[in-house]
C-alpha cells in the first residue's frame, strides 16, 4: 500500500499539471488565437476562462486597446514649391482582425508598425506634394489628416489593423525656408499695408473735395442772398432818400453842397481851385437866401 503511495501522488500531480496546462484565461484588453501546429483553430475576443489540448494547442494574445504610433523624430517632405516641411505626427491604431493580423505579420505588432510607418510616411508625401507651405501648415491640414487616416486604413485593413486617425502634432519650417517664407510674408503685409494707405489717401481726398465744393456752394448762395437782400435794402433807402428829398428839392441841393463842402475842406492842406463865380460856391455867397428857405 505505501508503495502504491508514491505513484498515485504522481498520477494526480500529472492531471493536475495537464489540467492547469489546458486552461488560459483571456483578459478583456485581449484577443486570443489557438493554434494547434501552427493551424489556427479558434479566435477567442470575449474576456473569460477557456481550455486547449495541453501540449498540442498554444494560445497567442493580441493588444485589444488602442495603440499609438509616434514617430521619435520628424520627418522631411517636400510641399508643391519645392520647399522641405518638417512634420511631426502621431497614428492611433488598433487590431481589428487578430487572425488576419497573425497570418499577414505573423501576429508582430514591430512589423505592423514598419507597415503603417511606411504608408503614412508614402501618402503624406503624396498629399504635400500637392499643396504649398500655406496650405500645408494652416489652409488645408485637417483636410490632409483626415485623406491620410482613409488612405492608411485602406492598406492597414490587409494586415487586419484598423486607423483610428492620423494627427500631425506639428509642422515646422527649416531655417532656411522660414526665412524665407517670413520675408515674403512682411512683404505681402508691407503691400498690403500700402494699398489701404493709398485707398485711404484717395478717399480722404475724395472727402476733401466734397467739402471743398460744398463750402463753395454754401459760400455762392450766401454771397448771392446778401446781394439780394443788399439791393432790396438800397432799393428801400433809395426810395425813402427819393422821397425825403423829393418834398424840398431846394434843402435836397443845400444838403448835397454841405457834404461837398465837407469832403473838399476835411484837410487843412487841401487846395482847391475854383473860379470864385463858380456854381460850387453858390450857397456860400447866398446865405441871405438860405436863411430865407430855411424860415419857409
Amino acid at each position: 500500500m505505501r508503495e502504491r503511495t508514491p505513484i498515485f501522488l504522481g498520477v494526480v500531480l500529472f492531471a493536475l499539471a495537464l489540467v492547469s496546462m489546458s486552461m488560459f484565461t483571456v483578459d478583456k484588453r485581449q484577443f486570443a488565437i489557438v493554434r494547434q501546429f501552427g493551424e489556427i483553430k479558434r479566435e477567442i475576443s470575449e474576456p473569460g476562462l477557456n481550455f486547449k489540448i495541453p501540449l498540442v494547442q498554444n494560445v497567442t494574445f493580441f493588444e485589444k486597446r488602442i495603440l499609438t504610433m509616434d514617430t521619435p523624430e520628424p520627418e522631411r517632405f517636400i510641399t508643391s514649391e519645392k520647399k522641405n516641411v518638417l512634420v511631426d505626427l502621431f497614428v492611433k491604431w488598433r487590431i481589428s482582425d487578430p487572425r488576419l493580423f497573425l497570418e499577414s505579420v505573423g501576429g508582430d505588432e514591430t512589423r505592423a508598425r514598419t507597415r503603417l510607418e511606411q504608408t503614412v510616411n508614402s501618402g503624406l508625401r503624396e498629399e504635400f506634394g500637392k499643396r504649398t507651405v500655406h496650405e500645408v501648415v494652416s489652409g488645408q491640414r485637417d483636410e490632409i489628416m483626415e485623406q491620410m487616416r482613409a488612405k492608411a486604413d485602406q492598406d492597414a485593413r490587409k494586415i487586419g489593423v484598423q486607423i483610428l486617425d492620423v494627427r500631425l502634432k506639428r509642422v515646422d519650417l527649416p531655417t532656411e525656408v522660414s526665412e524665407s517664407v517670413y520675408r515674403r510674408m512682411e512683404a505681402e503685409r508691407k503691400r498690403v499695408a500700402n494699398e489701404l494707405r493709398s485707398e485711404g489717401a484717395a478717399e480722404a481726398e475724395k472727402i476733401r473735395a466734397d467739402a471743398d465744393r460744398q463750402r463753395e456752394i454754401i459760400v455762392a448762395n450766401a454771397y448771392r442772398d446778401a446781394q439780394h437782400i443788399k439791393g432790396e435794402g438800397d432799393a428801400k433807402a433809395t426810395a425813402i432818400y427819393a422821397e425825403a428829398f423829393g418834398a424840398d428839392p431846394e434843402f435836397y441841393a443845400f444838403y448835397r453842397s454841405l457834404q461837398a463842402y465837407r469832403q473838399s475842406f476835411a484837410n487843412k492842406d487841401d487846395v482847391l481851385v475854383v473860379e470864385p463865380n463858380s456854381d460850387f460856391f453858390k450857397y456860400l455867397k447866398s446865405g441871405g437866401a438860405l436863411r430865407k428857405s430855411a424860415s419857409e
